[in-house]
Order: C-alpha cells, then sequence, then structure tokens
C-alpha cells in the first residue's frame, strides 16, 4: 500500500522559503514518477514540478522555473520540493503524488497519478 505525507508548509513572507518533503512508503516494485502539484480554491490541481525514478529527468511549471528545485532521495523514499522567492501566486494546498511510471519518465499530468498525499498549505503573504 503506497502512503505519501507531506510535511513542510507554512506562512512565509513574499521573498521568503520553503521546504518541501514528502515521506513516501510502499513504492516497493517497479519504479514511479514523482510530483509536486498544487490546488487553489476554486481551480484544479495543477503540476508544480515532477521527477523521474532515477532523478535524473524533470519537468518545471513555467510559473516556478528558476524558482523551485524538485529532488529525490532514492535511499529513504523522501521527495522535496525547495521553494525560493516565493510569491503570493503561490499560495496553494500542495500535494506530493506517485505514480508508476518506467525509469526513465516523468509523468507531469496530474490526471495519470494514482496516489496523492494528505497536502500541505503553503501562505504567501504580500
Amino acid at each position: 500500500q503506497v502512503q505519501l505525507v507531506e510535511s513542510g508548509g507554512g506562512l512565509v513572507q513574499s521573498g521568503g522559503s520553503l521546504r518541501l518533503s514528502c515521506a513516501a512508503s510502499g513504492l516497493t516494485f517497479g519504479s514511479f514518477s514523482m510530483g509536486w502539484f498544487r490546488q487553489s480554491p476554486g481551480k484544479e490541481r495543477d503540476v508544480v514540478a515532477a521527477i523521474n525514478w532515477s532523478g535524473r529527468h524533470t519537468y518545471y511549471a513555467d510559473s516556478v522555473k528558476g524558482r523551485f528545485t524538485i529532488s529525490r532521495d532514492s535511499a529513504n523514499n523522501i521527495l522535496y520540493l525547495q521553494m525560493n522567492n516565493l510569491v503570493p501566486d503561490d499560495t496553494a494546498v500542495y500535494y506530493c503524488g506517485a505514480e508508476s511510471a518506467p525509469p526513465e519518465i516523468v509523468v507531469a499530468v496530474p490526471e495519470e497519478y494514482d496516489y496523492w498525499g494528505q497536502g500541505t498549505q503553503v501562505t504567501v503573504s504580500s
């Protein structure tokens, strides 16, 4: 059974930084693409960043390129999202997702993900 638990959200001023973590368990068979997604009230869940099983390939939404960095500690099954230079538009609930995929594939479409964490709130004040 796959379980994803996010942590690291909070309230930060514009220009500040946060690091989100996602502890994954149950990813024992096959390979998985993982990603960070966010959702604001009344909006759809959108991809923020995604990474393949080996960590060599990544995808970023245009709005976060150059500010956010996704990485994974495969030995300990932890996914990270380092968020720098945060702006109020980054305010949302951030979700960690995992999806079975070939090792070199990055899955960046939220509708293709089967496993989700409970989410962590990120609020950026102006």
